[in-house]
């Protein structure tokens, strides 16, 4: 029998050097025993350029000298991660759990091999098979699995596999956005902690859910908007089209992103944004402290109030009349102080958005605050605006004047564009 610290190459891919990758591959072999060890083949994604190998290592191996904590750029963003939440009450798992114990023999995980770590088997695809290894494994199921394991990768090659091999997975929009993110800086989640719109070492969400951190498309929202109502002067608010507008999710680099970015290149040290994130983190804190009972420390009343700031409408809303108020500090002091109106109820008053409607809203409009669609957002930076005006906080009446106020400034803006086009 071969000794484990021996090997053969029998491929090599053109256009990739063997003697590039010939000590990794001595050191993956010596530390991992593949069952191909006399018959391997380097080959290369020709799209990325990116060099791996494919075999089957012991199940020991991979759990006793593998990780599913693997960051997506070590150096800039080490302590994040672009993998997924493990999903350990999801049905599939759970069967999963039940193959691996009976010797399921699993292949399509993905992983990075990175010499001279303690974890040298970096898990990028197939944390759920990872799991379910390990855990047959401490009942003593000790088999080979098939591993795809990738050679020297660069932060963009590591990005390219992270998406691939999540995407078998189903993975959201949101991690997507993360993954994006992390390899495209820090700055956007240190922004949003230095705000409190995420805790001091928090990550972003890599799903959707009123309960979750804000996701990478809510902060990117938040800004764009923020700008975008920056633009418009505060006196011409009242004829202007107000609609805020939502960041597409799942994209590398949306195009309203991108030109926000391009357009206010020191909108990390912009102290006015910082100020405006501060407000919206506080107003969130504001919202679901007003639901939670000091003597028993439990939330009452419905989930969807209390994570009311969390709706996509509302927040792009309330981070376009920021904007536009922006250098007028007496009505901005009003449209700050929103938390602070919440003494006897919550200060977003969920009760009474969700009472308010449209004669033209369809029977299943189920009021101001569930839905995130342009109508719904040009509504939400109506009533911000109106309460901007005397402070009062949200009522009834400036929900119900709000509503009136967009409907008729989207019948003006389309009479306007048909006089234009009789011109």
């Amino acid at each position: 029998m071969t000794e484990a610290g021996t090997f053969h190459v029998v491929v090599c891919e053109s256009g990739v050097e063997l003697n590039d990758y010939i000590d990794d591959i001595a050191s993956f072999v010596r530390l991992f025993d593949p069952l191909e060890k006399n018959n391997l083949t380097l080959l290369k994604d020709q799209r990325t350029a990116a060099v791996f190998i494919e075999c089957h290592i012991p199940a020991s191996k991979i759990t006793n000298l593998g990780t599913t904590d693997v960051p997506l750029d070590a150096d800039a963003s080490a302590e994040y991660r672009a993998n997924r939440d493990v999903v350990a009450d999801h049905a599939a798992f759970e069967q999963m759990r039940n193959d691996a114990l009976e010797g399921r023999r699993f292949s399509n995980i993905v992983a990075e091999f990175v010499e001279g770590e303690q974890l040298p088997l970096k898990i990028i695809g197939g944390q759920h098979r990872f799991e379910a290894i390990k855990e047959a494994h401490d009942e003593g199921i000790e088999i080979e699995h098939g591993v795809k394991v990738y050679l020297q990768l660069d932060n963009e090659q590591r990005l390219d596999v992270q998406i691939i091999s999540n995407t078998n997975i189903s993975v959201s929009k949101e991690l997507l956005d993360r993954m994006y993110e992390t390899l495209a800086g820090a700055e956007l989640r240190e922004w949003c902690q230095k705000c409190g719109l995420l805790e001091r070492k928090q990550d972003f969400a890599d799903k959707p859910g009123r309960g979750n951190p804000i996701t990478v498309k809510e902060a990117r929202s938040f800004i764009c908007n923020y700008y975008l109502g920056k633009a418009i002067p505060s006196n011409e608010f009242p004829v202007r089209d107000t609609t805020p507008q939502l960041v597409e999710s799942g994209k590398r680099d949306p195009k309203i992103w991108k030109d926000t970015k391009q357009t206010n290149p020191d909108l990390w040290n912009d102290k006015k944004l910082q100020a405006a994130g501060k407000s919206f983190a506080e107003l969130r804190t504001a919202q679901m402290k007003s639901f939670l009972d000091q003597k028993t420390g439990k939330y009452i009343g419905p989930a969807d109030f209390r994570h009311k700031a969390k709706n996509l409408a509302l927040l792009a809303g309330w981070a376009f009349v920021a904007g536009c108020l922006s250098d007028n500090p007496t009505r901005l002091k009003r449209h700050y102080s929103l938390p602070e109106k919440g003494k006897s109820k919550d200060p977003l008053r969920a009760d009474l958005l969700a009472n308010g409607r449209h004669s033209t809203d369809p029977a299943n409009y189920r009021g101001l605050g569930y839905r995130s669609d342009p109508k719904e957002r040009g509504r939400f930076a109506e009533l911000f605006w109106l309460q901007a005006e005397n402070g009062a906080g949200i009522t009834k009446g400036g929900i119900e004047l709000a509503i009136q106020e967009y409907e008729a400034k989207q019948a003006n803006l389309r009479a306007k564009a048909m006089r234009e086009k009789l011109k």
